[in-house]
């Protein structure tokens, strides 16, 4: 699970990738301070099924808080992206190439319109933030569409001559987007292609682009710079205009406070929690104390969060519908060293038992006999599909 996080310079993009993470990265009021990728940790939140049990959880990735499980998922920050980046302005190409990876985008915007569209910093409401998702829109297309145009003349005519199947030939063309034969055949069948591609022209492969990113490379926007002037108004505004994305109200600035505060034994704080509370006795100067009741009148008591948890929890859980499945044994819920629940695994939708298992190992898909639904203690087939914390246990040929 890899999620990207982009966005044009100076929105708190890097920011809101270390509020996330708490990875080393350099932080600036300019353009381009991100030049190459930065990968880290983040985490997203699962009711753990330890209650349900009454024991206590000991993850071996990630961690537990009050049955709240973070389970790890990985972050990658590319540097900014600028208006004609699949042109290479900015050094878009490179910056683009390095969300091949990713499996969901967070693009995050200044939702106050506070820069502009070179990445400068402007007054609050000087700049319609409603630029910036119509920008990426069109650079992630033209980036998508460079990759199919590359070579197409000649790759078409081949398919064309040789008769090859259309699907598997684009799965083929298209093989750095992760693109499988199934899925070139939903997407041609959905905007009623022929099957003949040298009939295809420049509008068709740039549909095939736009559905491509659509489908590959959705996007949740994480609208940062919430509190600032025009922020509320802004918010409101996007979200009557772009019925199709999900919105976030966001304050990287304040997550990363709060992280840090904690981070140092000042408060107690879990991430994407409506409140924090100071911890006793500790040593926390005027302008500390003044920092932290504005946050608390302006992000949380309004937002009751500061969104930068909303925002991974909502890429992976509700656009990507993702869920959480936990291996565990009906004699046991242990591991060979005595870790009570130690795993936690996100998986797609519709997931059947045999795809859990390949998730674990493939020895356990390969030999696989049965599940086992440790909650009911039902036995259950290969093409079970399984449901958000189900705890399974795989039985199989040893």
């Amino acid at each position: 699970m890899i999620i990207g996080v982009v966005g044009k310079p100076n929105v708190g993009k890097s920011t809101f990738f270390k509020a996330a993470t708490l990875a080393e990265v350099e932080i600036g009021n300019y353009p381009f301070v991100t030049v190459k990728p930065n990968s880290g940790v983040g985490y997203v939140r699962v009711d753990c099924v330890d209650k349900e049990f009454g024991v206590k959880c000991m993850p071996r990735q990630g961690y537990c808080l009050n049955s709240t499980r973070f389970v790890p998922v990985e972050l990658i920050d590319v540097a900014g992206l600028v208006p004609g980046a699949h042109e290479g302005k900015g050094m878009g190409n490179q910056f683009l190439d390095d969300l091949r990876q990713a499996d969901v985008l967070v693009h995050v915007i200044d939702i106050a319109g506070a820069t502009n569209e070179k990445g400068e910093a402007c007054n609050p409401g000087d700049y319609d933030p409603a630029e910036d998702i119509k920008f990426l829109e069109v650079e992630l297309d033209m980036w998508i569409y460079q990759l199919i145009k590359k070579g197409w003349d000649k790759f078409s005519r081949e398919v064309q001559q040789n008769k090859e199947d259309p699907y598997k030939a684009i799965a083929r063309h298209l093989t750095g987007l992760g693109i499988d034969e199934d899925f070139a055949e939903t997407v041609i069948k959905s905007l009623n292609l022929g099957e003949n591609l040298t009939e295809w022209n420049d509008d068709t492969i740039k549909k095939i682009a736009t559905e491509l990113r659509k489908r590959k490379k959705p996007m949740i926007i994480a609208c940062n710079k919430i509190d600032l002037p025009n922020g509320k108004e802004n918010f409101e505004k996007l979200k009557a205009e772009f019925p199709d994305y999900i919105f976030v109200p966001c304050s990287a600035e304040s997550e990363l406070a709060l992280k840090e505060a904690a981070k140092h034994d000042l408060i107690d704080y879990i991430p994407g929690s409506p409140s924090f509370e100071v911890k006793e006795g500790a040593n926390i100067s005027e302008k500390q104390q003044k920092g932290l009741e504005f946050l608390k009148a302006n992000i949380l008591e309004p937002y009751k969060t500061t969104g930068i948890q909303d925002v991974l929890d909502k890429s992976v859980f509700e656009l990507l519908q993702y869920m959480a499945i936990f291996p565990g044994g009906v004699s046991k819920l242990e591991d060979k060293d005595g870790n009570v629940l130690p795993d936690c695994f996100l998986i797609p939708k519709d997931s059947t038992a045999l795809d859990f298992a390949y998730k674990i190992h493939s020895d356990l898909g390969d030999k696989f006999i049965r599940a086992i639904d440790v909650k009911t203690k039902m036995t259950v087939g290969k093409d079970h599909v399984l449901k958000n914390r189900d705890v399974v246990e795989i039985v199989s040929d040893k």
